[in-house]
């Protein structure tokens, strides 16, 4: 069943808000688009620079702008529900993208009526940022090694080398980690084709292989002191969005493979000698795999929808003037997002292995890209280690500890 039929005709439940699926038609036909070549493109590992003009042209990136602005008004859940379709589509489109819209999560919190008037206009017209934040080797926790030097307050530069700098190669801009030279750190954006900046295709990772999530350096490269900002006034459920769009894309794999074993197993002509039925259409023990991966796929979405909602609070406390409130529902956010992580993670590994079990073992030729699914999903559940999150959650229920906003990687 493919996503030109309605996400309530197909089982996957209604989306949020009233008017959601009348925003969701003006981007199905460009999943449906993406949808068609997913395939290929990982087979020949072509990168999606189609697929994202596809989405800059319908303006995408612009979800989270206010109407008045320009965009469209999305609220969290219904961006993360469209984030669900696109991931469907094709993930590997869903996680360069990523980084764009946290960005843009930022400039929507942004309390700066000058960001806003600066970078509002250009997200409305479709304009999409990459990320470089993370710094490999001998990297410190407490602090980037890139540095972002200032001339009298009349313009800046940034040098540095940055890794996982996922989307950056598709971006406009990219948004970018560092230190000021008295070590206080801050975020920096620069133009993606900015002299100095250099974006490589070099990440090596066996799933999201088309993400370009590789290495980005910077040498000396422009930056507008407009566009450097303190890092503590980023939004503060930042942590918790960033990790969400990672469980969307997971219900969207959950998806693909639903539809994909489906497919599969109702074209399937060959059975075995000790399978309860001639045809795998109509064998018992197929169809429970089948139903198994689908329901996966439908909680992992329903999970995903829920947490949204917790984003949304913490959103609409932003500017509501009280502190406490604010700190609150930042904290119950990152709450639900690592409640959701590991089950959410658990359910679409389970669902992408299982199914094998479904099929014959011509199912693991390459042509048909049935392990895209596991490898992208493993590579997802990787990046923010879901082995700390139980032990958070279970620190808040007993000692009702926080969880904590941001986390780094790197050394002591």
């Amino acid at each position: 069943m493919t996503q030109k039929a309605s996400i309530v005709t197909a089982g996957w439940g209604s989306g949020p808000g009233d008017n959601y699926d009348e925003l969701a038609a003006t981007f199905r036909p460009v999943f449906e688009r993406i949808r068609a070549g997913a395939v290929e493109r990982e087979l020949s590992r072509t990168l999606p620079h189609e697929p994202i003009g596809w989405l800059k042209d319908a303006r995408f990136g612009a979800l989270r702008v206010p109407e008045k602005e320009g965009g469209f008004g999305a609220s969290l859940p219904q961006l993360f529900a469209l984030l669900i379709e696109l991931s469907h589509a094709d993930s590997n489109v869903t996680q360069a993208l990523r980084a764009h819209f946290g960005f843009a999560e930022d400039i929507v919190n942004a309390r700066s009526q000058d960001r806003r008037d600066r970078w509002l206009p250009r997200l409305s017209r479709g304009e999409i940022a990459g990320s470089a934040w993370t710094e490999i080797g001998e990297a410190k926790q407490a602090a980037f090694s890139t540095i972002v030097k200032l001339q009298a307050g009349k313009a800046a530069s940034v040098t540095g080398a940055k890794y996982y700098t996922t989307g950056s190669l598709f971006a406009d801009w990219i948004d970018i980690g560092a230190s000021g030279e008295g070590g206080q750190s801050l975020s920096a954006v620069v133009a993606r084709h900015a002299p100095g900046v250099d974006v490589i295709d070099d990440w090596d990772g066996f799933g999201q292989i088309l993400t370009a999530s590789g290495t980005t350096t910077f040498t000396d490269a422009p930056v507008d002191p407009a566009d450097v900002v303190i890092d503590d006034d980023r939004f503060k459920y930042s942590a918790a969005f960033y990790q969400l769009v990672h469980l969307a894309t997971l219900a969207g794999i959950g998806r693909a493979a639903s539809d994909d074993v489906a497919a599969a197993v109702k074209a399937r002509r060959r059975s075995y000698s000790n399978a309860p039925s001639p045809r795998p259409c109509e064998d018992a023990q197929v169809l429970q795999v089948v139903g198994r991966i689908r329901g996966a796929a439908y909680s992992a979405g329903a999970i995903v929808l829920k947490a949204a909602d917790a984003l949304r609070r913490a959103f609409d406390t932003r500017f509501a003037g009280d502190a406490a409130a604010e700190e609150q529902a930042n904290a119950i956010a990152e709450l639900e997002v690592a409640q959701a992580q590991t089950v959410v993670s658990t359910l679409i590994l389970d669902a992408s292995t299982i199914v094998f079990d479904a099929l014959g073992a011509s199912a693991t030729q390459r042509s048909a890209a049935l392990d895209r699914h596991w490898r992208n999903a493993r590579t997802l559940s990787s990046h923010n280690p879901r082995i700390y999150k139980d032990r958070i959650i279970g620190d808040f229920a007993v000692n009702g500890t926080p969880p904590p906003y941001q986390w780094r990687i790197g050394q002591v």
